[in-house]
């Protein structure tokens, strides 16, 4: 009976040990190191990005989400020789810094790569001689033709609007016989909507270090005005959370959910 008796109660101390709670200082630990690995991901492997204007419809359109891949086509780190980089192509969908401000993310699609000519003519790009064939483009027709819009680099950037008074000053040292020459580290990027797109045109080249990744996918969309992007202070922030929440099942782009950025 001696026997019996102590074999109980070891199985009972056994399970007491195998039920035993966490502490709240393991429980914190834990919660701790899922918030680290999360923001790692989030700061140095995807980042989300709001669309704010349409100047790349109809790839991407005002109020999609997307996922970005921050280590692809960011600039290789030393920290980092296990990710596999790439280089830039034409064609690529980029998100980079805005020369000139540190803070202001665009989206836009690579036209030119270090040493290419390129021009436009009626809107359409020329590149290296050849007129390219952009289905994505928007193109101008004659109510809406601009000449230093759509016949870029040939028109003086005095007879275009909202031009950067540092790419005025440097646009004619790029030019040769007609064409924009691309120079070394610095890609010439355009919005897929031509005839409503901020792109290089009126500021410049993207550098490359200004490169932070490219959009792999629309993780939602929501029918979002572009005046959207001048709200800023917190009582238009919460009506537009209100709005939002209101209006989620109606207003969100069911069918672009999970869509590919091509």
């Amino acid at each position: 009976m001696a026997e019996t008796t102590n074999s109980s109660a070891a199985t009972a101390d056994a399970t007491s040990s195998d039920t035993r709670h966490e502490t709240p200082l393991e429980a914190l630990s834990s919660y701790c190191a899922v918030i680290v690995v999360g923001l790692f991901i989030l700061t140095f492997i995807f980042q989300n990005f709001v669309i704010p204007s349409g100047s790349m419809e109809k790839t991407l359109l005002i109020g999609d989400h997307v996922l970005v891949d921050r280590t692809n086509l960011a600039p290789p780190a030393h920290w980092a020789p296990f990710v596999r980089y790439r280089t830039i192509h034409r064609g690529d969908i980029i998100v980079f810094l805005k020369p000139g401000y540190p803070d202001m993310f665009l989206v836009k699609r690579v036209i030119g790569i270090p040493g290419d000519h390129l021009h436009l003519h009626e809107g359409y790009v020329y590149l290296n001689g050849q007129r390219q064939d952009e289905p994505q483009a928007g193109h101008p027709d004659y109510s809406n033709y601009r000449l230093y819009r759509d016949e870029f680099p040939d028109v003086p950037t005095s007879e275009g609007e909202g031009i950067e008074p540092v790419w005025a000053n440097d646009l004619p040292s790029h030019i040769q016989n007609g064409d924009l020459v691309v120079p070394p580290g610095n890609y010439f990027a355009m919005g897929d909507n031509r005839t409503n797109s901020a792109d290089g045109r009126y500021w410049g080249f993207v550098p490359r270090e200004n490169i932070v990744g490219r959009p792999l996918l629309v993780y939602w969309s929501f029918i979002s005005p572009e005046e959207d992007e001048e709200h800023v202070n917190m009582g238009d922030r919460m009506q537009q959370v209100g709005h939002v929440l209101l209006h989620f099942f109606d207003q969100t782009r069911w069918r672009r959910t999970l869509h590919t950025v091509r």
